[in-house]
């Protein structure tokens, strides 16, 4: 049984967006378990409201007043169904763990939020003539996996590939993430700003993660490089 005290040194972050994640699916109007909220085209007014509460909608992010912008903010814990909750967590569980370990629990949170809202962003502005609600947690998790692949591109993990039947097998990190990112680009290209995934959210968080991974490796190694003696310091 892991104690307390291991607990708290895992990656508490992540634990703590996927539960809190979960917790507000549960008790929200899409999960279907909080009768509260009614049936039928009730519920679906209640959802439809929820949605433009907590979500993103491009055409009023910039002109609606100070209150639109938080909510790139809490559409990163909204989403709109089951596959779509089960699908972000079990990326981030995979993929966040190890990230948030490298970077530390205080810079990975502030990284996690941070690349998200700009991922939402970046989509709202492309499409700044949609009216189509945006939530979910894709484009953080996505700025996940490019820091992932900038910090362990030797990383082994288990990938399933449908035209590999499903098979479970593990392939090198780099591979699996290029792989997904590409289709991620090609779908954004394909796709307009109507209902549906938002693939150009998933590529402008990826490419957020990765260059924030990139520069803050940089600026480390930086601060890690031993300064050259200066004249007086110098042993003979």
């Amino acid at each position: 049984m892991i104690s307390w005290r291991e607990a708290a040194r895992g990656p508490v972050v992540t634990y703590g967006v996927i539960g809190l994640c979960c917790l507000i699916f549960l008790i929200g109007p899409l999960s279907g378990f909080n009768p509260v909220y009614g049936t039928g085209d009730i519920l679906l007014a209640v959802q439809s409201a929820y949605f433009e509460r907590w979500g993103v909608i491009p055409d009023e992010l910039l002109s609606a007043g100070p209150s639109a912008l938080v909510t790139p903010l809490t559409a990163l814990f909204v989403h709109g169904s089951w596959l779509h909750l089960l699908g972000n967590m079990l990326f981030l569980f995979v993929f966040g763990a190890m990230t948030e370990e490298r970077m530390g629990r205080f810079q990975f949170a502030l990284f996690y939020v941070g690349c998200g809202y700009l991922a939402l962003v970046v989509y709202a502005v492309v499409h700044a003539e949609s009216d189509q609600t945006l939530v979910g947690a894709s484009g953080a998790i996505s700025a996940v996996l490019g820091a992932f692949l900038f910090l362990f591109p030797r990383a082994r993990v288990t990938s399933l590939f449908p035209f590999l039947f499903f098979l479970p097998l593990r392939f090198p990190a780099w591979l699996v993430l290029i792989f997904w990112f590409a289709l991620q680009w090609v779908a954004a290209q394909r796709a307009g700003s109507g209902p549906g995934v938002a693939y150009l959210a998933h590529v402008a968080g990826f490419c957020a993660g990765f260059l924030y991974a990139w520069g803050r490796s940089r600026r480390t190694a930086r601060v890690r490089t031993t300064a050259p003696a200066t004249e007086g310091e110098s042993q003979p």
